[in-house]
């Protein structure tokens, strides 16, 4: 049995930059950190004593004699991608899916590295979240960017650059007691309202050509977000406005991004301290997170006291591998023969 625990995300700046129609053609640039709520998957080879010869477990039970009647696209598609077959698989998760915190990218990544661990096979953090890209923009074929994938197979506060096909991950310089700081300025709540992102993304593909000034305003800001963060001596409540920056530019991509009860969120936040936020991941619904000031936190949690607030820690751990225990398996001819 492998069980695997993958971190969901959370993305500052650059979102939007991260989608391959606009990097490939003017670079890509985000700043992001992981935290410290995650998802867990447990894989292990079936006993053949049932009538099925795969379950998965998630919202759902499957339980299905051939990978092809599965109906989970990407447990599918990962499956036939790794020659995988006779498996039990389960999914659990700190917090909901389609909430805006790369959830189905976390997922990909957990469940890629337990299938290979099951094959007792080492893949490295670069090889990890390509495959989950490939897994989920090429396989699944469902719109979106790079950068969740990459976030929770590395983990920490990290600048990714996106160029052509080719992505690099650098670490934030930010000093200890500072990152600290700004952890106790963030708060995060959830809005209740859950989307599609894909969907989401899809309308962001099509408006790349029409936004392209304001994509590249948001790529520019991500230089600028680093330097707030790295400036030892700078105020670090200019995070906090670069934030309410970027997400006037973000809710004009597309007319899906908001609506008017995000707007009201947004606005009754402000006007009891906040000095900027943003819908976390393609926007629609999921979870808002704000920088407010200590001096007035409690006014903000009292004014959103409708919605569900999530303490959180940044972490910087990425995906892991908990329980390992190698197994001695020897697939079918339907598939699944493991090396």
């Amino acid at each position: 049995m492998i069980i695997t625990k993958a971190p969901f995300r959370m993305s500052f700046f650059g979102g939007g930059t991260d989608y391959q129609p606009f990097f490939a053609e003017h670079g890509g640039s985000v700043i992001s950190t992981t935290f410290d709520k995650y998802c867990y998957i447990s894989v292990r080879h079936l006993p053949r004593f049932f009538e099925y010869r795969n379950q998965l477990t998630y919202s759902q039970i499957e339980r299905v004699g051939h990978v092809d009647e599965l109906k989970h696209p990407m447990v599918r598609n990962a499956m036939k991608y790794l020659n995988m077959n006779e498996l039990g698989i389960s999914y659990d998760a700190d917090l909901p899916a389609r909430s805006g915190l790369g959830s189905s990218s976390s997922f990909a990544v957990g469940l890629l590295q337990a299938f290979h661990a099951l094959k007792g096979q080492y893949v490295d953090n670069y090889k990890l979240a390509k495959e989950a890209i490939y897994l989920e923009r090429t396989l699944c074929a469902e719109d979106g960017g790079w950068q969740d994938q990459i976030a929770a197979a590395y983990g920490g506060f990290n600048r990714i650059d996106f160029e052509g096909d080719r992505f690099e991950v650098r670490p934030i310089i930010i000093k200890k007691e500072r990152c600290e700081v700004l952890q106790q300025h963030l708060m995060l709540f959830f809005t209740g309202f859950s989307r599609v992102s894909s969907e989401i993304a899809k309308d962001q593909v099509k408006a790349t050509q029409d936004k392209t000034a304001e994509l590249k305003e948001m790529l520019r800001i991500v230089d600028e977000g680093e330097r707030i963060l790295e400036d030892r001596h700078g105020n670090l409540d200019d995070f906090g406005r670069l934030l309410d920056y970027t997400w006037r530019l973000k809710r004009g991509l597309t007319n899906k991004i908001s609506n008017s009860a995000l707007d009201e969120i947004y606005s009754a936040a402000m006007k009891n301290g906040a000095l900027g936020g943003k819908l976390l991941g393609a926007g629609g619904g999921g979870f808002f997170l704000f920088y407010v000031p200590l001096a007035y936190q409690e006014a903000v949690r009292r004014t959103l006291s409708h919605l569900l607030y999530i303490p959180f820690a940044f972490e910087n751990s990425g995906a892991q591998i908990l329980y390992y225990q190698p197994e001695d398996y020897t697939g079918n001819d339907e598939g699944g023969n493991l090396e």
